[in-house]
C-alpha cells in the first residue's frame, strides 16, 4: 500500500532532545496531518501495509494552532476534529475567521463563497480532491458551492505561488477541501470510519454526516452522506426571514491499491434548497435548487527506476444545474431563471529523481493541465451561453543548498479560448434609442506566469520565507460576455468583451513556528495589479431590461471594468502554551489580519473584509478542551463609490469538550467526543462589509451548537 503525502504540518511537535523534559508536562503525540495540495513535489514516505490507527484523545482534543513550516508558501490548515466541533455548511462558513480569510455570506449557511486577501470569486479556485469543484458559485455570490464540508478530512487554502499549479484562476488563492472519496489507503482494523452529528439553536438547524473506509487485499473502498436542515436563524431583535436551508448528498469510491501506487474512482452527488433573505429576494421568496453529479478518478504509480520517482494523475466532471424560483414580475411564483454548467478538467504531474548537484539536492515536477466549461442560463438573461476551454503546462523546481536553505522556482503558461456572444452597448451605459447590437465572438489569451521563493530555517525552531511572483490572469466569460438582470443577486450585469489580461506582481514575507509552547504563523504581502477586473457600480438602475436602465429602480448596473490597483495586508496567528495543566496545557492566542485595496485615483476597490483583532484563553488536558475567544472587526470606512460604511462587532465565542476514548468490542466505537459551542453570545449586530447583503440582511445572533462525534 502506499499513501500520497506531501508538506508535514507539525501541530506542536518538539524536537527530541526537548523531549524528556517535554514528556513530563505532555505525555502524546500531537497528529501530524500531511498537505498535498500545495506543491507537485512530495517527499518520498514509507508505504506502510495500512493507515494508522487512531491517536489518542487527548492528541484529538488538543486544538493546536496547525502551522505549516515547511512550504514556501503560507497554508492555513483545517483539520478535521476542528470540522466536527464547528459543523460548517459551507466553505466560507469553515473559514470566515481565519486570518486573511473572509466569506461573502450572501445566503448565510449556503451561498457563502470563501474571501482570500479581498479577492473572491474568479480568483479563488474551489477544488475537491484536486479537481474543480464544477459549479457556479464564481458566477454570482447567490450561487452555492457544490462542496460540503462535514465529511472533509481536511480544508486546506492555499496563497501565494503555489498557486500556480492550478490555474491563472488562481490568482487569489485554493480552497481545497480533501477528503478520501477515491481512496487511497486500506485501514489497520479492515474498517474505519466517523459519525457526526449536531443541533444548533440560532436556526433549530440539524446536522448529520457519516464515513466509511474499508478494505483488504489491495482493494479499498469508501463511502460518505450528510444532511443538514435549518428554519431561518434568529437575528437580536428578532428573525432574519427567508433563510431556511437544507442539503443532503454523498459520495462512494473504490481503488485498487499496491506496493507501487493505486489507482481509483468515485461518484459524489450533492443538492439543496435554500433561501435568500434580505431586499426584493426575500419579498420574492426567492430560494435556489442546487444539484450537481460529479465523477472522479486519481492515481498514482512510483516505478523502480527510470527519470521519474512518482507519476500522478487526476480526471474528473461534473454535472450542475440550479434553477431560481419565486415571485416573478409578473405576481405569480415560478421558475426565473435556470444556470447550467457542465465541466471537466484532468491533471498529470511527473516528479523527477532527485538530481544532485555542486550546489545541493534538485527536485521538481512538472504537470500539464487541461479543462473545458460549458456554461449556459435560461428564461433569465444574464449570461449567453458560453464556452471555456483551457491547456496549461507548469514547473516547479526546489533547490536544498544545506543549512536550512532552499529554493524554488515555478512557471506556467496557459492557453485559454473563450466562445460566446458579445454585445455592444453605448458608452455611458444608458439606451440610446438604437437595438443593442449582439454579435458571436471568440477571446484567445495565453498567460504567463512565474514565482521565485526561498524557505530558511532559524533558531529555536522559525522558519523565514519570501517569495515573489507575477501572475497574469485572462478574463472569465461572465466578465467578458455578461448582458442582462440577476435578480437574485439584484444587479444588472454587464460584461466588457475588450478586456485584457490582468497582471499581478506580489512579494510576501512570512515567519513561522510549530514546535514548543509558541506556535506563529504570520505573513505580509504587498500585490501590485496592472489591468484589475472588478464589477463597477456605474450608480444607474434598471429594472429587467436594458432599456430601463437609468429610469428603473429595482438592480444595481454594474459594469465590469478595469484599473490599476494596489493591495497590501497581513495575516498573523498565534498561540502560546502559558503553564501545565494535568497531561496537558493552558495558554493564549491571538489573531490580527487586514487588508488595504486603493485603485491608482485614490479611490477604493468594493466589499473589502475590516481590520479584525481577537484574542482569547484555552485549556486542553485529559481528555477536555475548553476556550473563551473574542474576535472584533473594526468600522470599516474604506469604501468604494456607493458604498456605505460597515460598523464594527464583536463575535464572543466559547466552547467545551471532552474526548473519552472506548473499547471498540463494547461499544463499537473507539471514541466519542461530546461537546457545547457559543457563537456571537453578546448578540451583538453582525454585518460583513465585504458582502453584497451587508445592509440588507445581519448574520446569525447568538447561537448555541451541541455537537457529538464518535470513531470506529
Amino acid at each position: 500500500m502506499l499513501l500520497v503525502t506531501g508538506a508535514v504540518l507539525t501541530a506542536g511537535t518538539v524536537p527530541a532532545a526537548q523531549a524528556q523534559e517535554t514528556t513530563k508536562q505532555e505525555t502524546t503525540t500531537l497528529e501530524e496531518i500531511s498537505v498535498t495540495s500545495v506543491s507537485p513535489i512530495q517527499t518520498r514516505a514509507a508505504a506502510p501495509a495500512s493507515a494508522p490507527d487512531a491517536l489518542p484523545p487527548t492528541a484529538r482534543a488538543a486544538e493546536v494552532l496547525p502551522v505549516v513550516t515547511n512550504t514556501f508558501s503560507p497554508v492555513t490548515v483545517i483539520p478535521q476534529d476542528r470540522i466536527a466541533r464547528d459543523q460548517p455548511r459551507t466553505l466560507g462558513d469553515a473559514l470566515f475567521d481565519r486570518p486573511g480569510i473572509s466569506s461573502s455570506t450572501y445566503a448565510p449557511g449556503a451561498a457563502s463563497r470563501p474571501i482570500i486577501r479581498g479577492l473572491d470569486n474568479a480568483r479563488v479556485r474551489i477544488q475537491e480532491n484536486g479537481i474543480v469543484n464544477g459549479g457556479v458559485s464564481d458566477l454570482g455570490e447567490d450561487h452555492a458551492v457544490p462542496v460540503n464540508p462535514l465529511n472533509a478530512s481536511r480544508i486546506e487554502v492555499i496563497r501565494g505561488p503555489a498557486t500556480l499549479r492550478y490555474g491563472s484562476g488562481a490568482i487569489g488563492g485554493v480552497v481545497s477541501a480533501e477528503n478520501n472519496q477515491v481512496p487511497t489507503f486500506i485501514p489497520a482494523r479492515g474498517v474505519t470510519g466517523q459519525v457526526t452529528t449536531g443541533y444548533t439553536t440560532v436556526d433549530n438547524g440539524r446536522t448529520g454526516a457519516a464515513s466509511v473506509d474499508a478494505g483488504a487485499n489491495g482493494i479499498a473502498v469508501h463511502a460518505d452522506g450528510f444532511k443538514t436542515a435549518t428554519d431561518s436563524y434568529a437575528i437580536p431583535g428578532g428573525i432574519q426571514r427567508n433563510s431556511a436551508t437544507e442539503s443532503q448528498g454523498g459520495s462512494f469510491g473504490i481503488s485498487a491499491i499496491g506496493d507501487r501506487g493505486f489507482v481509483g474512482v468515485a461518484f459524489s452527488h450533492y443538492d439543496a434548497l435554500y433561501q435568500i433573505p434580505g431586499g426584493e429576494a426575500e419579498e420574492a421568496r426567492t430560494r435556489l435548487t442546487p444539484n450537481q453529479d460529479r465523477l472522479l478518478a486519481r492515481g498514482e504509480y512510483r516505478p523502480l527506476n527510470g527519470p521519474f520517482e512518482v507519476l500522478r494523475f487526476w480526471a474528473g466532471g461534473s454535472v450542475y444545474r440550479h434553477e431560481e424560483i419565486g415571485i416573478g414580475e409578473n405576481g405569480i411564483e415560478g421558475t426565473q431563471a435556470i444556470f447550467k454548467n457542465r465541466e471537466v478538467e484532468a491533471r498529470f504531474e511527473a516528479q523527477h529523481v532527485p538530481v544532485f548537484t555542486a550546489l545541493g539536492t534538485l527536485t521538481g515536477a512538472v504537470g500539464v493541465q487541461t479543462g473545458r466549461r460549458v456554461l449556459n442560463s435560461q428564461l433569465e438573461s444574464f449570461l449567453p451561453k458560453t464556452e471555456s476551454r483551457s491547456l496549461a503546462g507548469y514547473w516547479f523546481e526546489e533547490l536544498a543548498v544545506g543549512h536550512g536553505l532552499r529554493f524554488q522556482a515555478a512557471a506556467r503558461i496557459e492557453g485559454d479560448r473563450l466562445n460566446s456572444t458579445a454585445t455592444l452597448f453605448p458608452g455611458d451605459y444608458l439606451p440610446d434609442g438604437n437595438d443593442l447590437i449582439h454579435y458571436p465572438l471568440t477571446r484567445r489569451f495565453a498567460p504567463k506566469s512565474a514565482s521565485i521563493g526561498a524557505l530558511q530555517d532559524l533558531p529555536y525552531g522559525f522558519v523565514a520565507s519570501v517569495n515573489g511572483s507575477y501572475v497574469e490572469r485572462a478574463p472569465t466569460g461572465y466578465e467578458l460576455f455578461s448582458q442582462g438582470p440577476h435578480d437574485a443577486t439584484a444587479t444588472f450585469e454587464i460584461g466588457d468583451p475588450t478586456l485584457r489580461l490582468e497582471r499581478a506582481r506580489t512579494v510576501e514575507i512570512s515567519l513561522r513556528r510549530a514546535e514548543g509552547p509558541l506556535r506563529l504563523d504570520a505573513t505580509g504581502y504587498y500585490t501590485r495589479y496592472t489591468g484589475f477586473i472588478y464589477k463597477r457600480d456605474t450608480g444607474n438602475r434598471c429594472d429587467d431590461d436594458f432599456a430601463s436602465c437609468g429610469t428603473g429602480d429595482e438592480l444595481r448596473q454594474i459594469v465590469y471594468s478595469q484599473a490599476n490597483a494596489t493591495f497590501y495586508g497581513a495575516e498573523i496567528g498565534a498561540q502560546f502554551d502559558l503553564f501545565a495543566v494535568g497531561d496537558g496545557w493552558a495558554g493564549l492566542e491571538a489573531q490580527y489580519d487586514f487588508v488595504r485595496a486603493q485603485f491608482d485615483d485614490g479611490s477604493y476597490v468594493p466589499r473589502i473584509p475590516p481590520h479584525r483583532l481577537g484574542g482569547g484563553a484555552f485549556v486542553r488536558a485529559n481528555g477536555w478542551f475548553a476556550r473563551v475567544n473574542l474576535l472584533h472587526a473594526f468600522d470599516h470606512t474604506e469604501i468604494a463609490p456607493f458604498e456605505t460604511t460597515t460598523p464594527g462587532w464583536n463575535d464572543l465565542r466559547a466552547e467545551v469538550a471532552y474526548t473519552q476514548a472506548l473499547d471498540p468490542a463494547v461499544y463499537g466505537a473507539t471514541e466519542v467526543t461530546l461537546g457545547l459551542q457559543g457563537r456571537n453570545l453578546l448578540d451583538d449586530d453582525i454585518r460583513n462589509s465585504a458582502s453584497f447583503k451587508k445592509d440588507e440582511i445581519l448574520l446569525p445572533g447568538r447561537n448555541v451548537r451541541l455537537f457529538l462525534t464518535a470513531r470506529f
